[in-house]
């Protein structure tokens, strides 16, 4: 068939979550003998490298550059409010992007329309305006509502909880609104469909579809060769994403201490762009803060504990998906393990806590064989649910009249 996949984002490197997703699942299309053309937004840090290997992987690649500035996110912010509009889609509506997919359904005889996540939605149905017959696809990474609504949760400034709040309520409507809009729906998780029929309510049409995981590459990531006595507990994410911004600081300033006491030898490494500045502000001992790394292999080599310490979120954290793959240890909450299938005490360790998630960690620091063993189940569940070349046999049925 010939798909008009519409993305948020390059998805090379395959380094973040949305971008395991994408990538895997072109990887998959294309091999299953697809004609895809890639439409993506850029930003100025894509390098011209990571543009060329995508156009090696699609028929096509055609991109808009994205363009973002505080400025313009406080005129965004204001509309939002005005216009009970989610401040999240109205900051990303570029009329570029519009006329780019609309010309391109007109020059091309597409068979569908696939829109990566909730922001790519609107595109998608400008394509179905100009070319009714196409199936419009719709891959829901997460409840995407349930992202303000947790943080807002945990905010403690009043005025930032109230714009959450009230940023969930438009996004939920805005997220049934575009499901109901499609003729397929995927999702990433069950726990996510059910949350966007909740809102939906039971009077309204079902937003039904299947469950296909996000996935990984066993062939690509081998286990680690973790150095006997490594003491690093490590957390590895985007840090401009707030989930994790605000994980990472709650496990410094609620949970680091803890371990640290009971052993002062370990270092808190935290690995990913863009690290919240309050960080530094606690002087935390031990503290090892890296920004983004190219190749994160020596820093995993030694680390004992992989963590996952989120309180928001949706969708699947591919950190642990990642984890397995490298055969570290994990300790996670139970939002931060939200939609993927594990065995508690088998191949991760959950804890919601500040003490619970601090002796999971002590334990496993403590204990080499139980460290040792949970990274040999994880790997084991990855190979058995998580590995795209057998899992994204399911897209098949999608595109399929």
């Amino acid at each position: 068939m010939k798909i008009l996949y519409l993305s948020q984002l390059i998805p090379y490197p395959p380094d973040a979550g949305p971008k395991v997703r994408i990538y895997h699942v072109l990887e998959y299309l294309t091999q299953a003998g697809h004609q895809v053309t890639l439409v993506a937004f850029c930003r100025e840090s894509d390098k011209p490298a990571h543009m060329e290997h995508m156009r090696r992987l699609c028929h096509e690649l055609h991109t808009v550059l994205m363009r973002r500035s505080r400025l313009k996110d406080v005129w965004y912010l204001g509309t939002s409010l005005l216009r009970r509009r989610p401040f999240l889609i109205a900051r990303d509506t570029v009329d570029d992007m519009h006329q780019l997919v609309k010309t391109l359904v007109r020059q091309h005889d597409f068979d569908a329309v696939h829109a990566d996540q909730l922001w790519m939605a609107q595109y998608a149905l400008t394509a179905k305006q100009e070319k009714p017959e196409l199936t419009a696809v719709l891959d829901q990474h997460n409840a995407t509502y349930l992202i303000p609504q947790r943080l807002a949760d945990s905010a403690g400034n009043p005025l930032l909880k109230q714009i959450l709040k009230q940023e969930s309520r438009h996004m939920a409507r805005f997220e049934v609104e575009m499901c109901q809009q499609f003729d397929r729906v995927v999702w990433v998780t069950a726990d996510d469909k059910t949350a966007v029929q909740s809102v939906a309510g039971r009077s309204a049409p079902q937003i039904t579809g299947p469950v296909i995981p996000i996935c990984a590459d066993p062939l690509a990531k081998t286990v680690i060769a973790r150095q006997a006595g490594g003491r690093r507990v490590t957390f590895l994410g985007g840090l401009h994403w707030p989930p994790n911004a605000a994980g990472v600081v709650w496990f410094a300033r609620e949970v680091w201490p803890l371990i640290h006491t009971a052993v002062p030898d370990a270092i808190f490494t935290v690995i990913g762009k863009e690290p919240p500045a309050e960080l530094q502000t606690l002087h935390l001992p031990n503290l090892d803060v890296t920004g983004y790394v190219d190749d994160v292999t020596p820093l995993l080599q030694e680390t004992a504990v992989f963590i996952v310490p989120l309180h928001a979120g949706g969708g699947m954290r591919v950190k642990i998906v990642d984890g397995w793959s490298w055969g570290l240890p994990i300790v996670s909450t139970t939002i931060g393990a939200e939609g993927i299938g594990y065995t508690d005490g088998q191949d991760i360790l959950i804890a919601d806590t500040a003490g619970e998630f601090a002796q999971a960690a002590i334990r496993l620091l403590h204990d080499p064989e139980q460290s040792a063993q949970l990274g040999r189940h994880g790997r084991t569940t990855l190979e058995t649910f998580y590995d795209w070349r057998k899992t994204y046999r399911s897209w098949d049925e999608i595109y399929r009249p």
